[in-house]
């Protein structure tokens, strides 16, 4: 079970909505420690309703030079997406054009992030109403969100370095 975490409530002002954030990790294994995620969605409750919300996130994606569900991007080789991932003390902090989000995540999810040293961050355009911020998400509906052929076809896949804090 995790907990997905507000980015931005301000959906009176923004035809996104309220924006959040989930971590999760796969399993580890006796080779690794497993892979982490991160997925950012909206809610779809922006003023102009869960359609707007989805073309103004794709644009959103679209002008950092992000696309959606044709290729995976990988920011060690794709230069110029402005997007930066800091990993320390139990939180995550995800910096994009739109957002910047401090996302606490579970030990696991840390040591396979300094493991491996990159995160998959699934960006989806597609609403996801049922996981509310601040209230536990069961791992079968996060499964079955994340898994579905539909909501992967609706995302941006970016696999982002971690950085951490010099010192």
């Amino acid at each position: 079970m995790t907990t997905s975490n507000v980015v931005s409530s301000t959906r009176s002002a923004s035809p996104l909505g309220t924006l959040t954030v989930i971590p999760w990790a796969s399993e580890p294994t006796a080779e690794s420690a497993g892979t982490p995620f991160l997925m950012a969605y909206s809610l779809g409750d922006g003023r102009d309703g869960p359609e707007a919300g989805q073309q103004a996130l794709r644009a959103a994606l679209e002008t950092m030079g992000l696309s959606v569900g044709d290729r995976l991007f990988d920011l060690d080789k794709d230069a110029g997406i402005n997007a930066s991932l800091l990993v320390e003390g139990g939180s995550a902090v995800l910096s994009l054009p739109f957002l910047k989000v401090q996302c606490p995540v579970p030990d696991e999810w840390q040591t396979a992030a300094r493991e491996s040293g990159k995160v998959y961050l699934l960006c989806s355009v597609r609403p996801w109403p049922e996981a509310v911020p601040g209230r536990p998400v069961e791992e079968e509906l996060l499964r079955s969100f994340v898994a579905d052929e539909e909501t992967l076809a609706d995302c941006a896949h970016v696999l982002m370095p971690v950085r951490r804090l010099q010192g």
